[in-house]
């Protein structure tokens, strides 16, 4: 299964969008491709890649101007080229091929974690320590992949036009201890460094404002820069990622991220409170 990218979802809408408009449903509109309802379906909930000839079929079958036709089909082809996280879709289940698919497109990324640094933080040794935490055996090599992967996720935050980076974090991640103490010193060393980057900020929520909305778990809402590209956000589950799309579920997850930002410390209490626990290390 193709992962669900940014490209894939704004394709898929727009298919739905121009079927709509013809008045047509999705029985209609599969006729007219000779195909059938659930492929259709499949096709606008970006589930299956679509190719551009067909995109070209559908679209003329809808009566939609040569214009927007050109805009899709191309659309259709940069959809199907292959980010870099494919190399590393062997290691993954697909929720989490989706979500780092979305996470390559996003222009503005928030991200809480009540137990552990956000990946887009961590050192390696850290994520070394994460991984030899996790609920998997793995071998030394399974681990270094594994490393490597998350390295590559955080070269955009300092490569061209990187994208924004609101990253919130209990106190109680970076109390608890992943590996030895030089892990934990490298690893609050990096945070200070990070945050001194234009495009990231980092806010921590002190223990002392008790129990909160974010208590529960971590979450993720990933901003795109084409305006027809609806935010998506990500809940961490015992089962894994799970990407959450529907109007609703997105309401409660911005409430919910806007409430950590008011608790949460400003970024410069921040830095000092980060500084504060290096030093008693």
């Amino acid at each position: 299964m193709a992962p669900k990218t940014a490209r894939a979802r704004r394709l898929g809408i727009a298919l739905r969008t121009h079927r709509e408009a013809a008045g047509l449903t999705l029985e209609a509109a599969a006729d007219e491709i000779n195909s059938t309802r659930s492929t259709l379906s499949r096709y606008e909930n970006a589930q299956t890649l679509v190719s551009p000839a067909t995109v070209r079929a559908l679209l003329i079958s809808y009566g939609v101007g040569p214009a927007d036709i050109a805009a899709a089909v191309q659309l259709a082809k940069d959809a199907r080229k292959p980010g870099w996280w494919v190399s590393y879709s062997y290691l993954l289940d697909q929720r989490t091929i989706d979500f780092i698919a979305l996470e390559a497109e996003a222009t503005g990324i928030a991200n809480f974690e009540p137990s552990v640094v956000p990946g887009l933080l961590q050192t390696a040794d850290y994520i070394r320590g994460v991984m030899r935490g996790g609920p998997h055996t793995l071998t030394d090599e399974q681990v270094e992949q594994r490393v490597q992967l998350r390295l590559d996720r955080q070269q955009r935050l300092s490569g061209a036009e990187p994208p924004i980076l609101d990253a919130i974090i209990d106190e109680g991640a970076l109390l608890r201890p992943v590996g030895d103490r030089s892990v934990m010193s490298g690893q609050l060393q990096h945070l200070l460094k990070m945050a001194e980057l234009p495009n990231v900020t980092v806010q921590v929520i002190p223990l002392a404002a008790g129990y909160h909305r974010g208590t529960r778990g971590s979450l993720h809402i990933l901003e795109f820069a084409d305006p027809e590209d609806p935010i998506i956000a990500s809940v961490e589950t015992v089962a894994g990622q799970m990407v959450l799309d529907r109007p609703g579920d997105l309401r409660t997850c911005a409430k919910i991220m806007e409430h950590l930002r008011t608790v949460a410390l400003s970024p410069a209490a921040s830095r000092d409170q980060l500084l504060r626990l290096l030093n008693e290390r």
